[in-house]
């Protein structure tokens, strides 16, 4: 299944490494998601790198590691490959700065990996939040993560 990652799920990663890692690291193993993001999520990251190393329960050194692993269990996919569904995302995009995961989302077939509520509010992009995505990682697991 794809999913595009919103940023916050990354940012929560490297905040601490709870649920939103052991997705990523039990995925590594089961290989049943395939993540994609918009190239300009690792501009995202890159701007509040200095914010997420103050706020992280993790140590810097650990937090440059969490965000190698995140990075090579993803795609980042230039805006220039999905940008024809940039005017259909913006009509269905919470927020201005959400239209680049709609606009991925529709190109691809896929949807969305977010605990943003206000994604939910359409029906044009299947939207999962971390809980919802755990639960499909054990459907298949018969372990819990």
């Amino acid at each position: 299944m794809l999913l595009v990652v919103d940023a916050n799920r990354i940012f929560s990663a490297l905040l601490s490494k709870g649920k939103v890692f052991s997705v990523f690291l039990v995925n590594k193993l089961r290989n049943k998601f395939e993540f994609k993001a918009p190239e300009f999520l690792l501009y995202e990251i890159g701007r509040h790198l200095g914010e997420i190393v103050e706020r992280s329960k993790l140590p810097s050194g650990e937090v440059a590691k969490v965000f190698r692993f995140v990075k090579e269990e993803m795609e980042f996919i230039p805006f220039n490959e999905f940008n024809k569904f940039a005017g259909e995302a913006e009509q269905i995009a919470p927020h201005s700065k959400d239209v680049q995961y709609f606009a991925l989302a529709l190109s691809l077939n896929g949807a969305i990996w977010s605990d943003e509520v206000t994604f939910k509010e359409q029906s044009r992009v299947k939207v999962f939040n971390t809980d919802e995505v755990r639960a499909l990682l054990r459907s298949n697991l018969g372990a819990a993560i």
